[in-house]
């Protein structure tokens, strides 16, 4: 079922990103792209990706075409909104073009990495039309406590997630 409803994204010109994949930053602070996703993000965007902040301190990596819907939306706010004008602040401020190399390597600039503390071990995760980009260590810190945190079956009752089966 997966595969069709990837398929079917990917010839729509989308991509579901999903999984956990533990990666290495090399010595020039660049990440090599799982081998994968490669071919179908050349497919889609030309391998060109744009990465910003989250505020959960780790990036976030879309396809240009993505990201292209993100900037309509914020584009979008009332620039009179406080939390509107730090949301564009944050996300467009810190926003950064990136190509993909032959090597499926793309750079992460260095002020981002000070930004999610990057070092050499990163985890790379699927969030359906992005990647987030986690410190392995943050990133392991953050999921235990989602764990202990979430009342899963509070979840049940919750409007949109009624139906959701897992």
């Amino acid at each position: 079922m997966w595969e069709i409803l990837e398929w079917i994204s990917w010839r729509g010109r989308r991509i579901l990103f999903s999984g956990v994949t533990n990666l290495a930053l090399d010595a020039k602070g660049r990440l090599t792209i799982p081998t994968r996703y490669r071919d179908r993000l050349e497919e889609v965007c030309a391998s060109q990706l744009v990465i910003t902040i989250d505020p959960d301190r780790c990036l976030l990596i879309y396809p240009h075409n993505e990201w292209r819907k993100i900037e309509e939306r914020l584009a979008q706010l009332p620039t009179l909104n406080k939390a509107a004008r730090r949301l564009q602040r944050l996300l467009v401020g810190h926003a950064h073009p990136v190509e993909m190399d032959r090597q499926g390597r793309v750079l992460i600039p260095p002020p981002l990495r000070d930004f999610a503390s990057l070092h050499s071990q990163v985890v790379l995760t699927g969030q359906m039309n992005k990647f987030e980009l986690w410190d392995e260590a943050l990133w392991n810190e953050q999921r235990d406590l989602w764990l202990r945190e979430t009342d899963f079956e509070a979840l049940e009752d919750a409007p949109g997630l009624k139906n959701l089966a897992y």
